[in-house]
């Protein structure tokens, strides 16, 4: 008898107590339309303060597919993404949502592509956004569109981290250590053959979102950063701008007191060249730091995660 393909589907977790019950019942839903496979149910706890951790023992101790770690501190969903990764032993490799947002049925359709399609990867993408508040979706949309834009990536508006990846995409992605991580663009720029499986919007099935716009807005401008030096052009074309208009203003100020020897009138200009030019340096400055900090963090070389609490081990 043929040995079975092993999925991992890695679940990251943050105080997803509410959502878990409903994941546990889909992830068995679907392992038992998918009899053909074998699973791998990698949780990742993310230093929760609920009873998730003690959810994910729970399961492991009824279930062998079941492994789970837990962090000793919160590491972010990207550390989530690549502590399950750097775990994970199936042949294939999937990302799925505690909370159910990403629909677990699109699975069968991934599968098929990446085993009989010839695609290295399968990726879902929202095709609406409904129920979630306007301004959030409005400014999305102009972030992926500036991401392809100016970056070397390529990233699909609505992309969600629900994919089902080969081994070799996999190991393609953890060669990429760096700890500022933005994992959109990184799936994107390892390239491989990738099928886009669309989807409407799904709600969450229980809880509340962990991700507050303040967070959102930093993990754009995050991506920008990590896959573009388009904003330290822009900040070096503002300072050619800011130097030229300096030098069309004098040239306008000796031209007059040579013509017509009358002298500009001094304290309104000043204040405003100053202003101006004061706030174009003061942003240049800021792009440069932003750029700057990276350098910072990545040089220092931290862990992307660390490991309070696995079972891993004692399940190879």
């Amino acid at each position: 008898m043929d040995k079975k393909d092993l999925i991992t589907l890695v679940l990251p977790c943050y105080n997803e107590e509410d959502a878990l019950p409903y994941l546990w019942e889909a992830l068995n839903k679907i392992s038992n339309q998918m009899s053909y496979v074998d699973f791998e149910f990698l949780f990742i706890n993310n230093c929760s303060s609920d009873n998730t951790l003690k959810m994910m023992k729970e399961y492991a101790d009824k279930d062998k597919r079941v492994k789970y770690i837990s962090f000793s501190r919160n590491f972010g969903k990207e550390g989530s993404m690549y502590a399950g990764l750097s775990n994970a032993s199936g042949d294939y490799v999937a990302i799925l949502d505690a909370d159910l947002q990403d629909p677990p049925e699109l699975l069968i359709p991934m599968y098929d592509a990446v085993t009989k399609e010839g695609y290295d990867c399968a990726a879902a993408f929202r095709t609406t956004r409904k129920g979630e508040p306007w301004l959030r979706s409005q400014l999305a949309k102009v972030f992926y569109k500036l991401e392809n834009k100016i970056s070397d990536t390529d990233v699909v508006n609505g992309a969600r981290d629900f994919r089902l990846m080969s081994r070799k995409v996999v190991d393609a992605i953890l060669m990429l250590g760096e700890r500022e991580r933005f994992s959109k663009g990184i799936f994107g720029w390892v390239g491989f053959e990738t099928k886009w499986i669309p989807f409407e919007n799904v709600q969450r099935v229980a809880g509340k979102s962990k991700l507050p716009m303040s967070f959102a807005f930093k993990y754009a401008l995050k991506g920008i950063v990590a896959f573009s030096t388009m904003p330290l052009e822009v900040a070096s074309g503002l300072g050619i701008f800011s130097c030229l208009l300096a030098i069309i203003y004098a040239i306008y100020v000796i031209l007059k007191q040579v013509i017509t020897h009358e002298a500009v009138a001094g304290y309104p200009s000043i204040i405003c060249l100053i202003l101006f030019m004061g706030g174009i340096l003061l942003l240049m400055m800021g792009v440069m730091g932003r750029y700057i900090a990276q350098i910072y963090i990545e040089d220092k070389k931290r862990p992307i995660y660390i490991v309070k609490d696995t079972n891993v081990d004692d399940c190879k």
